[in-house]
């Protein structure tokens, strides 16, 4: 495999498990958002996803961001170069594990939340839906060309929490702002947190899943 990652099989037996992807933020690693797998709905296959740069002790990021100007100011090189490693990394894990092709999810949090709608916008066909929490859209990274019906049928859930000090909850209201416009089918939900998923956020993350294999 092109990235590192660990897995959780179905807890119940499928042939072609609906399969959720975990994307983790910067300075963490592939372990972080795995805690949440034993929680969510046995039928979902799950992968827990490594990023592919070092940074700090023993963390890991997508691409590198300044945070030093007030509003963080990612590196726009390395941000194209992970959205396709991780695309490659997404098509090898569909060839891998042969998941139910209509119930493929991305789970990212922060910096695995950009990464997330960043995949999503530029290849809507790959995936089912996504969960983008405490995150927000780049905007080097929205499509070009216009939204299509493919965009406008993805599934997306994005939380953010009110107090979020690191990126703070008007970039995550300037990603809804833009579902909005141009149409997504998404909803959006503020907490009263910082940049973390407490557990009225991680419980309507759940219920959201869940709902999606509900009629499986």
């Amino acid at each position: 495999m092109s990235l590192h990652y660990i897995s959780q099989k179905p807890r119940a037996a499928s042939k072609n498990p609906p399969l959720i992807v975990l994307l983790h933020g910067l300075g963490s690693n592939e372990r972080d958002l795995f805690s949440f797998a034993p929680y969510l709905d046995p039928r979902y296959l799950v992968v827990s996803v490594q990023a592919p740069l070092p940074y700090g002790h023993g963390g890991y990021a997508w691409f590198t961001i300044d945070f030093s100007k007030g509003v963080p100011q990612p590196n726009v090189e390395q941000v194209k170069e992970a959205r396709q490693q991780f695309t490659q990394f997404l098509d090898e894990i569909i060839q891998k594990f042969q998941p139910n092709p209509n119930h493929v999810y991305l789970v990212g949090f922060s910096q695995g939340a950009m990464m997330s709608y960043a995949t999503a916008l530029a290849t809507p066909e790959k995936i089912t839906g996504l969960v983008a929490m405490s995150g927000y859209i780049l905007n080097e990274t929205t499509p070009q060309e216009a939204i299509t019906t493919i965009h406008q049928q993805l599934k997306i859930l994005a939380t953010h929490g009110t107090n979020d000090a690191v990126l703070p909850i008007f970039l995550g209201r300037s990603a809804a702002d833009y579902l909005q416009q141009q149409q997504f089918n998404y909803e959006f939900k503020e907490y009263a947190m910082g940049h973390e998923v407490n557990q009225s956020c991680f419980a309507d993350v759940k219920q959201w899943l869940d709902q999606q294999v509900g009629d499986l």
